[in-house]
């Protein structure tokens, strides 16, 4: 286990919200994962917590349908956002949801970056422009993990890599990273570990 690793798995359910004004106290900092409703985010937040239960799975796309904040310490926090662009909910509570997104990305004083989930075999999709285009307005970095990188050989994974880069600079996404992730085969946990660290400003311990 990596010494970031050890960090992250001190993750514990805090408190479900499903607006602004029932989230925690701003103090502190916080890192918080969105993505399409079938994105594999639950999964991606499991992998990088390293416990396999912390965020809820489904079969069903778009159970998430508050926003879950989990504790790491007294000044550090997970949020798991709920699903865009896929569940099939009703029109009014889709609208309602990307109310609440928006009201949280642009008015969370303690909120340090945004983890993105993406399929990688159907990246960038209108959601997810519109979510970078959300940040962009309040300057807030964004680091996409390219999920499911594990259902592609990696001759197709790294050509879907370097054209999501490709768009993201054509359209000037200076404050976005990308990298390949597999939940999975944990392929990519240890790079995404120290773009969190920095978020949440720990400094990963010395090695014995």
């Amino acid at each position: 286990m990596s010494t970031l690793q050890s960090i992250y798995q001190q993750a514990e359910f805090m408190l479900a919200s499903p607006d602004m004004q029932h989230c925690p106290s701003p103090e502190g900092v916080e890192i918080a994962f969105a993505g399409r409703s079938n994105a594999g985010k639950s999964s991606a937040i499991n992998a990088l917590t390293g416990r396999k239960s912390l965020a809820r799975t489904s079969k069903t796309p778009g159970r998430t349908r508050e926003m879950v904040f989990f504790r790491l310490d007294d000044q550090r926090r997970l949020v798991d956002l709920p699903g865009y662009g896929y569940a099939k909910v009703p029109v009014a509570m889709k609208q309602k949801w990307q109310q609440h997104l928006s009201d949280y990305l642009q008015n969370r004083e303690c909120l340090a970056g945004l983890l993105m989930m993406m399929d990688v075999r159907h990246p960038l999709t209108e959601y997810d422009w519109q979510m970078l285009d959300w940040c962009r307005h309040v300057e807030l970095p964004v680091h996409i993990l390219l999920t499911k990188a594990d259902k592609l050989k990696r001759g197709p994974a790294s050509a879907s890599l370097l054209k999501v880069r490709k768009q993201l600079k054509n359209e000037e996404f200076d404050q976005v990273s990308v990298q390949l992730f597999s939940a999975l085969k944990r392929t990519g946990v240890d790079q995404a570990h120290v773009q969190m660290a920095q978020w949440l400003n720990i400094e990963k311990p010395d090695v014995e």
